[in-house]
């Protein structure tokens, strides 16, 4: 299990991204390890993985061969993860993507549980300041959205929806403990 303890609050950031998906990990990485920014990943899941921390729905995989979900930008990293499928599950990707946290010590610059609610650019200082939903402000020059087109649930507009008595969930929004039908729970 991986250590979900909250990266320090660093208030003054080179850098700041948002989201800790494929593309969130790889920026960290490229701006903390290779030009040596100070650096926070605010991500507002307990784990890595972007669309696939939240994707979890039952059959959820990829739609592309494995092959195409590695990085690249290490050859030790390419060459030892070994895909079991073609096309692999949900849970595959993020014992990917876990892999890649631990194995760059990505997690100390990420902030769990952290939900972003507004940014805003101050032009005159050159910085933004980031709002989270707790109400803390952060800057940082440079602000780095790597939410991916997934990251928001686009719930239909079904008529009576809001009046609906019984559960009902979005594969984008899918219970960490998983969906127990009513008849299984009762009895």
């Amino acid at each position: 299990m991986p250590d979900m303890t909250p990266a320090p609050a660093g208030r003054d950031l080179d850098a700041l991204i948002v989201g800790a998906g494929f593309a969130g990990l790889y920026q960290l990485l490229c701006l903390r390890d290779r030009l040596g920014l100070k650096v926070q990943v605010l991500e507002a899941g307990d784990g890595v993985g972007g669309t696939w921390y939240w994707n979890r729905y039952p059959g959820a995989r990829c739609d592309s061969e494995s092959h195409a979900y590695n990085y690249t930008f290490s050859k030790e990293l390419f060459e030892e993860w070994e895909w079991s499928e073609r096309y692999p599950d949900h849970a595959e990707i993020r014992r990917y993507l876990d892999h890649v946290a631990d194995r760059f010590d990505l997690r100390k610059d990420i902030r769990f549980g952290t939900r972003v609610v507004g940014a805003r650019y101050d032009e005159a200082a050159n910085r933004w300041s980031v709002t989270t939903e707790a109400g803390e402000t952060l800057t940082a020059q440079f602000l780095i959205t790597a939410v991916g087109c997934l990251s928001t649930a686009n719930v239909p507009k079904f008529p009576g929806l809001e009046s609906f008595q019984g559960q009902w969930y979005h594969t984008g929004q899918w219970p960490q403990e998983g969906w127990i039908s009513p008849a299984s729970a009762s009895g």
